[in-house]
């Protein structure tokens, strides 16, 4: 599947579509507190979603699929990775971490993004894992500039968390937003020095236009992780906790990219 660049006009109602998104994940940062449940926090985002005419990405996909997504974010608790299910039987507690993770779809084009955060005070273990995620991704960022390409993003996330001694899960990875959730290229978290292929993706090389979703996906320990029987939930085999940050960003003709969801 080709990749696919877009217009500036393109580029501004993804911009608006990555806005409305960030105003939800800020709107559900604000709420996280012990005795929230995830059911609560998908209610604030759908809210959000209200007032500004936009849709959620998340809601039904993959359409006409075997079990599509019921709700309108993944809320992900301490050892759970990407795509928990909300439910008002899941209560934050004191000192769980939640990975929040939501796409909005504004005038035909979506805005992808994600973060994790501590539910009153957290251990300095898992403090930490925290902060390294966060900075993998403006590692991952700060390399997104046209003329390089992807696998050079790869490798920076690859490095700066392998120096923490942490372990990069390989399953899931950054990938192509536009029309599509999920599109050209796939942006792994990990990439082998002097390959341009690996488990048939390919290296991309950067150009003005081109939008994708950068997301480190980060465990304590062990990078293996587990699929449960509601064929969404991913866990970390080992149970150990993980992280999960991400944004969409435009490439641009000259220097840093355009962070198209942050505020």
């Amino acid at each position: 599947m080709a990749v696919i660049r877009k217009s500036p006009e393109e580029l501004m109602i993804m911009r608006e579509a990555g806005r409305i998104t960030a105003l939800a994940l800020q709107a559900m940062r604000e709420a996280i507190q012990p005795g929230i449940s995830t059911l609560e926090l998908d209610r604030i985002a759908a809210d959000v979603l209200r007032k500004h005419g936009a849709k959620a990405a998340f809601l039904g996909y993959p359409p006409g699929g075997p079990h599509p997504f019921p709700a309108h974010i993944t809320a992900s608790i301490n050892e759970e990775l990407v795509h928990g299910i909300p439910s008002e039987d899941r209560i934050l507690k004191e000192g769980d971490i939640v990975s929040l993770d939501f796409g909005a779809v504004y005038n035909g084009f979506v805005g992808d993004s994600a973060f994790t955060a501590g539910v009153g005070s957290i251990s300095p273990e898992a403090q930490k894992l925290l902060e390294v995620t966060e900075q993998a991704l403006y590692v991952g960022i700060d390399k997104a500039r046209a003329g390089r390409e992807t696998a050079d993003i790869s490798r920076a996330i690859q490095k700066f968390i392998e120096g923490y001694g942490y372990g990069i899960v390989r399953e899931y990875t950054g990938h192509g937003v536009g029309r599509s959730m999920h599109e050209e290229p796939q942006v792994p978290n990990w990439w082998p020095s002097g390959r341009q292929r690996i488990r048939g993706w390919r290296s991309v090389v950067l150009e003005p236009g081109i939008t994708f979703a950068i997301e480190p996906m980060v465990t304590l320990k062990r990078p293996e992780t587990m699929l449960l029987a509601d064929h969404w939930t991913v866990v970390t085999a080992d149970g150990s906790l993980c992280a999960h940050f991400e944004h969409t960003i435009a490439i641009t003709p000259e220097g840093p990219p355009l962070i198209l969801t942050a505020l």
